[in-house]
């Protein structure tokens, strides 16, 4: 199957779902309709985010861990401010106390400590349509939201490496989970998927052996599973994750098999977008994140936002 599917990565031990010009459709929310003068800064680097502890794996490490970088100089750069929105859970959102919270702006704290730039750092929020002109009027050096990573809006920005990456995953009833080899297991097995997405293409070209039941709505995919008229699901692991851990899932059902990273059919994930007249920028961001992610420091803020994990 590996052979046959190269570009697609299977790891049975251990996201993105179909892009928009705009963001990661299905996780973000409308752009937010704020007054113009709503517009929060947030002192990030004195309120660290509320943890909630995980109760699964951590993600895959993206770098090579015996890489080295030089850090550029960015003695000169007198200000590091990351753009972002508030509509993005949990990446980057406004939390019980209005306070800019999120992996974003947890993730934005950990760069700016290891540049050593912690007194020249910001993160401002803004409405998602106002992102861009703000980079363009150097109101910010960095946009940390979810933006796509498309070949229009390389023509735009430089990107930093991708830090995170959506997974397709398998959900079925506990009691009829399917173990590994999947491609052999999946056979004649009723798998619901939502129709006319990346996950539906994904599911037919790996599964051709599954039977590929189509929905277009997810509470009628939940509830078909979770009464037996199914034997699985088959989409995006972190909105699976979270149905997982919430009450309506009542504890029903689980991960089976590992996570699919197709990034053909997914996108290639999370980056951070930089100017194209700050390579400089880039690669010191680029120094950061393999850093924070060889360190552990990334997986620990992941196990902050997911409870269930969903690599």
């Amino acid at each position: 199957m590996k052979q046959e599917f190269k570009n697609v990565e299977e790891q049975p031990t251990k996201l993105f779902i179909k892009p928009t010009c705009k963001i990661f459709a299905g996780y973000a929310l409308k752009a937010m309709k704020l007054p113009i003068l709503q517009i929060a800064i947030a002192l990030f680097f004195f309120y660290p985010t509320q943890i909630t502890i995980a109760e699964d794996t951590a993600p895959p490490g993206f770098w090579e861990p015996k890489q080295r970088q030089s850090k550029p100089d960015l003695s000169a750069l007198a200000r590091l401010r990351f753009l972002t929105t508030v509509d993005f859970y949990p990446f980057n959102y406004l939390d019980a106390e209005n306070r800019l919270s999120g992996l974003h702006i947890d993730l934005a704290r950990e760069i700016c400590a290891e540049l050593e730039m912690m007194e020249r750092c910001q993160v401002q929020a803004l409405p998602w349509d106002e992102l861009g002109p703000a980079i363009e009027n150097n109101q910010g050096e960095a946009i940390i939201a979810g933006m796509a990573i498309t070949a229009e809006n390389r023509e735009r920005y430089l990107f930093s490496r991708p830090y995170l990456r959506f997974p397709a995953r398998l959900v079925t009833r506990r009691g009829g989970k399917l173990s590994e080899p999947l491609h052999a297991n999946i056979a004649g097995k009723r798998i619901g998927v939502i129709g006319a997405s990346a996950h539906e293409m994904l599911l037919r070209d790996l599964f051709p052996r599954a039977q590929s039941v189509v929905y277009s709505r997810t509470d009628w995919l939940f509830d078909d599973l979770k009464s037996g008229r199914i034997d699985g699901i088959f989409g995006d692991g972190v909105k699976l994750s979270f149905w997982l851990a919430g009450r309506d899932s009542e504890n029903c059902c689980a991960f089976a098999g590992g996570p699919y990273l197709a990034p053909e059919y997914l996108g290639q994930g999370l980056a951070i977008a930089i100017p194209r007249d700050m390579p400089q920028l880039a690669q010191a961001i680029d120094f950061a994140l393999h850093n924070i992610d060889t360190g552990g420091r990334f997986t620990d803020i992941y196990l902050r936002y997911f409870p269930i994990g969903f690599y």
